[in-house]
């Protein structure tokens, strides 16, 4: 975007800055910049927040590979109509990211068809096997963020303290699916009444927590870094908690489905409302509000993974885990601060600032110089959330149909316009 622009009358939300005004904001050459240009184009944003790019750590944007689900111009062409300017996307591809050559591809797709930035997370193990560490040095180099065999647990404790070791003396932050498989195994929702009524394998809460224990453990035990993903039991925020009020270096999220959404969701045997870990239950969906208001989560990601309907189409059992979220999140995060559970300011620090921290990216605040990459945010606007609208490949959701207020109507990365609701195209 060369053309001067100044937004004007807008709500401005930085955190970062401690700014929470109306004011205006201009931006010039693809840039913030602290004076309003003679000549620039006005664009009034009265009712609207103007907001840091939000920033989702953990999606699957299924390239290569799987190009039938997702590919990287699908995903962040639905990223930046969800109102993301930058994505890092798990390593779980085919073939796995475990490879500089790998990196590399997803980079060079990126940067030639996709609308938000893309931060590859490379494998913590070689095939996400467990076995033996993947090359980080190379992977490093070639671009990953973070590694993480997410969608998989790393059985070995050892490898997995190895894992942070190594990672740490690469600067690279490890992302956990905390998962204990001995009690998972077979299992495809929560572990209850209903699962007993509806004769499905439940997963104990235990599954998770356990896990996550040893991951807090090794964590405190080698002192580096640990990040947490896809939160859901109130027993695993528990520990977190208090592995937080000793030092432990760890950070950790949770996802809009766990605190919308329980168990019966999946009631019909709905397999929209299938995942890893599962839905859970109202306690524990309650105890992921709470954590978010009290500060123990750090982060909102969506976990997006597209499936088709050759994974979802079937029997509840054999259907994939997960769902597509990267166009739900920013409307089911803002109920939270309807609901006066979180501030708006806290709204923008769980989906830009800390993400933008935590994985060492640019991008999450206003500050005069950065890249201009912007969201602009109408929270009073009201819509259905329907298949039909999803820039997403998939549709797998369980909240097609659902009303909805509150959506990104203005995408801006790096000065580029890359969703526009209100007529801005220049």
């Amino acid at each position: 975007m060369s053309e001067r622009i100044v937004f004007t009358g807008g709500r401005i939300i930085d955190p970062v800055s401690g700014v929470d005004r109306i004011g205006d904001l201009a931006i010039e050459n693809g840039r913030i910049v602290s004076e309003v240009p003679i000549d620039a184009r006005r664009i009034d944003l009265t009712g609207k927040w103007l907001v840091p790019g939000l920033i989702d750590m953990h999606v699957h944007l299924r390239e290569p590979g799987e190009e039938y689900k997702e590919t990287i111009a699908t995903g962040t062409r639905a990223a930046s109509a969800g109102g993301f300017t930058a994505v890092a996307c798990m390593p779980n591809t085919r073939p796995v990211n475990d490879e500089a050559a790998v990196t590399r591809l997803i980079m060079e797709i990126a940067e030639n068809h996709g609308s938000a930035r893309v931060y590859p997370v490379g494998a913590i193990s070689r095939g996400s096997q467990g076995e033996e560490l993947a090359e980080y040095g190379e992977m490093k180099a070639a671009g990953i963020r973070a590694v993480s065999d997410d969608g998989l647990p790393v059985r070995d404790s050892q490898l997995m303290r190895r894992a942070l070791e190594y990672a740490a003396g690469h600067d690279l932050l490890v992302i956990s699916h905390s998962e204990e498989r001995a009690l998972s195994r077979g299992g495809s929702m929560n572990e209850g009444a209903l699962s007993t009524r509806l004769g499905l394998r439940g997963i104990p809460t235990a599954a998770e927590s356990i896990m996550v224990y040893r991951e807090l453990a090794l964590a405190e035990l080698t002192g580096q870094r640990i990040h947490i993903a896809h939160v859901s039991a109130a027993s695993a925020i528990d520990l977190i908690r208090q592995a937080k009020a000793r030092g432990v270096r760890v950070t950790a999220e949770t996802a809009p489905h766990y605190f919308t959404l329980t168990e019966a969701a999946v009631d019909g045997y709905n397999t929209s409302a299938k995942m890893s870990p599962p839905l859970r239950s109202e306690a524990d969906r309650e105890a992921v509000r709470q954590a978010l208001a009290d500060g123990t989560f750090d982060v909102i990601a969506t976990d997006h993974a597209p499936h088709s309907v050759l994974e979802k189409e079937v029997e509840f059992d054999r259907a994939a885990n997960g769902i597509v979220g990267l166009e739900s999140a920013l409307p089911l995060t803002l109920t939270l601060v309807r609901d006066g559970l979180i501030t708006p300011a806290r709204l923008v620090e769980l989906l830009s600032a800390a993400p933008a921290q935590i994985l060492g990216v640019e991008g999450g605040s206003l500050a005069i110089g950065v890249p201009a990459d912007l969201t602009v945010i109408d929270p009073d606007l009201e819509f259905v959330f329907t298949a039909a609208s999803l820039h997403s490949r998939s549709k797998n959701s369980p909240f097609l149909g659902w009303p909805m207020q509150g959506k990104a109507v203005l995408t801006i990365c790096g000065g580029r316009i890359t969703h526009d609701e209100i007529g801005l195209r220049l």
